[in-house]
């Protein structure tokens, strides 16, 4: 049995993006009930030099929009980077996880061995499919989400695990 690429990514990405808006929701409520200002717990990092709440919500969605659209050889969409509010966090997930259902399976099976290049900082990097969905791409997308949610538990929120992963 092969493993298909298109149920490995857009599917993967949909149901932890699903996960992260509602995890976002439990965070503005729990601003709401301590009376904690929104704008402190987006702008809350684990450690000085890592990027805040915010920052991690947008590497995820570029994450997951890159990498299907990347291996369906169609254009990545842009997102400007300007979310100031859980809303337009959650916008922000709603429109990646928008984009990612418009991608046929059709258009991304068979990319195991189609070429990726990227541009990382001053380095380029080539991959094959396969190796850039699961040595890369999957990686770091995971990396982000829960580093999105360890922010949130740090501070408070009552998030566990099954907020992590979802309930089937």
């Amino acid at each position: 049995m092969t493993l298909s690429m298109y149920q490995a990514s857009a599917p993967r990405f949909v149901n932890m993006l699903t996960n992260l808006a509602a995890v976002l929701d439990k965070a503005a409520a729990h601003c709401e009930a301590k009376k904690i200002d929104p704008a402190v717990l987006l702008a809350s990092r684990l450690y000085p030099d890592m990027f805040p709440l915010s920052r991690q919500v947008q590497i995820a969605c570029d994450n997951a929009k890159g990498a299907v659209a990347r291996l369906a050889g169609v254009e990545v969409p842009k997102h400007e980077d300007t979310e100031k509010t859980f809303d337009e966090l959650k916008a922000r997930i709603a429109k990646t996880i928008a984009f990612v259902n418009t991608v046929p399976a059709a258009q991304v099976d068979g990319s195991e061995d189609r070429d990726i290049h990227l541009k990382l900082g001053p380095r380029e990097v080539d991959w094959k499919g396969m190796q850039y969905l699961l040595g890369f791409a999957l990686p770091n997308f995971y990396f982000h989400v829960v580093t999105a949610y360890g922010i949130l538990r740090h501070n408070g929120v009552e998030v566990a695990k099954r907020d992590y992963i979802g309930t089937p």
